[in-house]
């Protein structure tokens, strides 16, 4: 079967998680018979996704925890160097199940704390365990057929892409018209709805590399992220891009402030909007990739100019992000969720010790 490591499949079928909880009988797996994941499996993903990036992407930062995102990206960055490589040592879902219920149980904790201090370690906490996404996409390629591997991928990458931005847009509703705890209820609505999405339509499947333990799953990471050209290579390229992205949009905030514009903080939020429409584009870019071998300089002038390139921007960052994406998961079928989290985890690594650097006036 394609997207599977026959030799390592189980001796008997699974039928519960964690030892007691009950798995659809229409979700088990069955070797004998081929795995449908199809278009409507394929978009619960994609909104998996969504709910649980909005989630974790929602911070409304305000003096007293201003190391709020710093602290939740930190923990991100530990969870995809040690809880995504379990895709490639554990059954995929019960680690999702689990992933999203620690983060959905841990959200409660920042509506009711009046601590600074349990805040801030719950947030950390809370972005280790915010990696599902990171774990869902490798997942999608290995349940597809090789076919339409590209566009069942896509349209899980695409969910991600729509959670950040529609974040950063209710983030700004947020801010401008209610308390920021409203932001953690909806998070937990979201997590919650997820974890039961995720329970009644994600299918059960073996895990891969049987008899590899998790030091040695983490220590191919290493030996992966500095022997591998084509991660190197794609990082590199990943690094570049996310420069250009970040330093526009961030730039943006204050050229949409100032004269002329002089937007306020919510219209220049819904220039996320914007967004929305270049992550679109990711589920057609995938079917051609099925079928294929794997600036603001008028910013002061008129706002069409913006918005030309805000979607310009946002459709090319995206095509790109699939492509390399793709281009990383088709290295290695049993290595797949420890290339995606290094082709995210390179570029923050290297991003970091440039920053480190310049700090120090290197």
């Amino acid at each position: 079967m394609d997207g599977v490591n026959n030799a390592q499949q189980p001796n008997r079928e699974q039928a519960v998680d964690f030892g007691f909880l009950p798995i659809p009988t229409y979700l088990h797996y069955a070797p004998q018979k081929a795995e449908r994941f199809d278009l409507t499996r394929n978009i619960i993903f994609c909104i998996a996704t969504t709910f649980v990036q909005i989630a974790s992407s929602f911070n409304v930062s305000y003096d007293e925890v201003s190391s709020i995102p710093t602290l939740l990206q930190a923990g991100y960055a530990v969870g995809l160097l040690l809880v995504t490589p379990l895709g490639d040592l554990v059954r995929r879902r019960p680690l999702i199940l689990v992933v999203v219920f620690i983060n959905a149980s841990l959200t409660i904790g920042l509506i009711f704390t009046k601590s600074v201090v349990a805040f801030e370690a719950l947030s950390f906490v809370i972005g280790v365990s915010s990696v599902a996404p990171q774990i869902l996409i490798p997942f999608a390629a290995d349940i597809t057929p090789a076919p339409r591997r590209a566009s069942a991928v896509s349209i899980v990458f695409t969910g991600l892409l729509f959670g950040f931005l529609i974040a950063r847009v209710l983030a700004g509703l947020v801010a401008e018209f209610a308390s920021w705890r409203i932001v953690y209820c909806v998070a937990v609505g979201l997590l919650y709805s997820t974890l039961g999405m995720l329970y009644f339509t994600m299918p059960d499947y073996p895990a891969k590399n049987d008899g590899m333990s998790y030091i040695g799953i983490l220590w191919s990471m290493v030996k992966l992220a500095v022997t591998e050209p084509a991660l190197i290579q794609a990082s590199f390229i990943t690094l570049a891009s996310n420069a250009c992205w970040t330093s526009f949009w961030v730039t943006l905030t204050f050229i949409l402030g100032d004269a002329p514009y002089n937007y306020s903080t919510l219209v220049i939020g819904l220039f996320g909007l914007l967004g929305l429409f270049g992550a679109s584009v990711g589920p057609f870019f995938g079917r051609l990739l099925d079928r294929m071998t794997p600036v603001a300089g008028a910013g002061g002038l008129n706002i069409g100019a913006v918005i030309v390139v805000c979607l310009g921007l946002d459709v090319l960052d995206c095509m790109q992000q699939i492509a390399l994406s793709m281009f990383i998961l088709e290295i290695s079928e049993t290595e797949r969720s420890r290339l995606n989290a290094l082709l995210i985890l390179w570029p923050r690594l290297v991003s970091s010790i440039i920053l480190l650097l310049s700090t120090f006036g290197f």
